[in-house]
């Protein structure tokens, strides 16, 4: 059967087990005192289960002697303490394994949610969402349950030796029977390691397409209810989900074929055990009490030996689990730095030489491409849809990497500043405003946490005033929900600005800014731009007139190359490309084209 959306990442990679154990065990070396703690009273219940199955068959003994009564007593309260010190043990056990699986796997979260967030832009563009959620979420889990696994089959060791051990003193024959089954058992179980780890990858892969489909839908609903798509989507849901459900289905039939297996071995071999036992019985060579003593114990053992001998077919689930979460930790973002200047102050002096650039190599966007924007220039980029215009705001960002050639930023080469340093002095807003699930306050001091709510309300009255703000509930308070949905387009964006103003940046970027919001929205925020771009390296990406009709420089891109560059004026009177433009999407904007519309009525 062939399944689709399962294929590997480009960043998986394979890694050996032996590999795969060293890294976790570095994980768990943080918490040896708590380690050590499960050992000692793994080893304590172990003996306690050791001791229970003597005692029993001491009962049966005294009974067959008709020993006195207050010896019998005493020997059932011993059991009844063992059994109430088992349970203080396993509580413990349970208590602690609980907190250091639970600790392993935060800290593995912690790991893997780092490694995702100092990826570049490229990596979200390429993977989707839903699978590097999953991947966070629910291998991780897996990881945790793989973790259970270890600690019990380590508690089961010890139950094996302590127990063991009194079976070889009782009867060495039985013992025999009993040892021939290990074999048996270890290679019926180990027969399914590969199948499960193959099995568990599917599993999981399964799970990140479901993931990733809702997360499409759920971005997507708006638009799927606008084109009444509704219908549509659930039948591609169907189809993903019952996907998932027939790789589930045959890993759970493959791997529980297992136990019922484990239980039939089991049955044979309390059968040989029981049948030579009570040939002994009859030839005197052995008591009942010691063949139920036997018996007694075999059961007490055979759940740690399962537990063991199923440990690595069980293992392969987390193990899947974690190579997955390990790859994810272990991909190198492309956009590195390879000095760690840390950028004090900017002026707003750009170069960029000789640079090339794609997102995918047969479609280069720049060849060669060369500008120069002085400190305090304000400069306009306009062209048709794919010129380059936002890649060009995104390379300066760094966002992404260039494959060759220097943007220098104030003569500093930009792959080699520390990045942090460096974006905290760039002011971007982008033609899509994105907002927190939180108040509206956290939203404008979102990157500029020192700043007074006092200072979050100037913002917002430079932004273009804050009355808007007395209609929310409660008002800066309000939490605005996830997006902002509480907040009209022309807000979320007054909200960025607010938010970039708050930072007070030394180079600032406008990606479309104002194409989301109506006429008298953008006229206040066109006039908080002219406030906010003087004495300021200002870059702007626009379709509207009135954000580039003032600037001191317009370039005009076309597939990645300056076809004509100067001011509104001396570009309308070369009667070149940007006049064309001009004509075709600004003209129409301005107020002289709406005064020559109405006299023509």
């Amino acid at each position: 059967m062939v399944y689709f959306g399962l294929d590997a990442e480009e960043y998986d990679r394979k890694y050996k087990d032996k590999d795969l154990l060293i890294r976790i065990s570095k994980y768990f070396k943080k918490y040896k005192k708590s380690m050590m703690i499960v050992i000692i009273v793994v080893a304590l219940a172990s003996l306690v289960s050791g001791i229970i199955p003597f005692l029993t068959s001491r009962v049966i003994k005294l009974l067959e002697l008709d020993s006195d009564i207050s010896t019998l007593i005493l020997v059932i309260a011993l059991i009844f303490v063992l059994n109430f010190l088992g349970f203080i043990f396993n509580f413990i056990n349970q208590t602690y394994t609980a907190r250091v699986v639970n600790k392993v796997v935060y800290d593995l979260r912690e790991d893997v949610n780092h490694s995702v967030l100092m990826q570049d832009m490229s990596f979200f563009d390429k993977y989707p969402t839903g699978k590097i959620v999953s991947r966070i979420n629910s291998d991780t889990q897996n990881f945790g349950e793989m973790s259970n696994i270890f600690m019990q089959a380590a508690a089961s060791l010890f139950a094996i030796i302590i127990i063991f051990i009194p079976l070889l003193s009782i009867n060495l024959k039985l013992a025999g029977i009993f040892s021939l089954m290990i074999p048996v058992i270890f290679v019926y179980t180990l027969s399914f390691r590969k199948v499960a780890r193959k099995k568990a990858l599917q599993g999981q892969r399964v799970l990140a397409s479901v993931n990733a489909f809702v997360q499409e839908t759920m971005a997507g609903i708006q638009i799927a209810k606008t084109f009444r798509q509704e219908d549509k989507l659930y039948g591609k849901f169907k189809q993903v989900n019952k996907q998932s459900y027939k790789i589930n289905r045959d890993r759970a039939y493959y791997l529980n074929i297992m136990f019922p297996g484990l239980n039939l071995i089991q049955g044979i071999t309390l059968t040989l055990v029981i049948y030579f036992g009570g040939s002994q019985i009859l030839d005197a060579t052995i008591s009942g009490a010691d063949v139920v003593l036997f018996t007694s114990s075999l059961s007490a053992l055979f759940f740690p030996l399962f537990s063991i001998a199923s440990f690595w077919p069980q293992f392969q689930t987390g193990m899947a689990a974690t190579e997955r979460t390990f790859t994810l930790i272990d991909s190198i973002p492309l956009v590195c730095q390879e000095n760690d200047f840390k950028v004090e102050k900017l002026v707003g002096k750009i170069q960029i030489k000789d640079l090339n650039f794609y997102y995918q190599e047969e479609k280069p966007i720049f060849k060669n491409f060369c500008l120069e924007i002085k400190p305090g220039e304000s400069v306009a980029f306009v062209g048709h849809t794919g010129a380059g215009k936002s890649s060009l705001a995104r390379l300066l960002l760094r966002f992404y990497n260039f494959q060759s050639g220097e943007i220098i930023v104030d003569g500093i080469n930009i792959r080699e500043v520390n990045l942090e340093s460096y974006r905290k002095k760039i002011g971007y807003i982008p033609q899509n405003p994105f907002l927190w699930a939180d108040s509206l306050e956290n939203n404008v001091r979102y990157g500029s946490d020192d700043k007074t709510r006092e200072e979050v309300l100037w913002a917002l009255d430079q932004a273009g005033g804050r009355e808007w703000i007395e209609t929310l509930p409660d008002g800066i308070d309000t939490d605005i929900r996830e997006r902002g949905k509480l907040l009209s387009m022309g807000q979320r964006q007054l909200v960025v600005f607010a938010r970039v103003l708050l930072q007070n940046p030394s180079i600032l970027i406008l990606d479309e800014a104002t194409a989301s919001v109506d006429p008298f929205t953008e006229t206040k925020i066109v006039e908080t731009t002219e406030k906010l771009m003087k004495g300021r390296t200002s870059i702007i990406i626009a379709h509207r007139l009135r954000t580039v009709r003032h600037v001191d420089r317009i370039i005009v891109l076309d597939h990645g190359k300056i076809v004509e560059e100067g001011n509104h004026d001396y570009l309308m009177e070369k009667k070149g490309y940007y006049a064309q433009l001009y004509e075709t999407y600004f003209m129409h904007q301005s107020f002289e084209f709406m005064e020559k519309i109405q006299a023509n009525k």
